[in-house]
């Protein structure tokens, strides 16, 4: 799956903070989230994430 910037993303899983909404504000090899709730920041690989995503 391709991904945009400033993309929404849903999970299967919610973040620790309640809310399983991701925002992409990185693309590339490695994709860099930013959870729409508490704002954390993570990255990921565009293999790992498409595993976890909601289709």
């Amino acid at each position: 799956m391709s991904y945009t910037l400033n993309q929404i993303i849903k999970t299967k899983k919610p973040h620790v903070c309640g809310m399983n909404e991701w925002k992409v504000i990185r693309t590339g090899a490695d994709i860099k989230l930013e959870c729409v709730g508490c704002k954390r920041i993570i990255l990921m690989s565009s293999f790992e994430l498409d595993k976890k995503i909601k289709k």
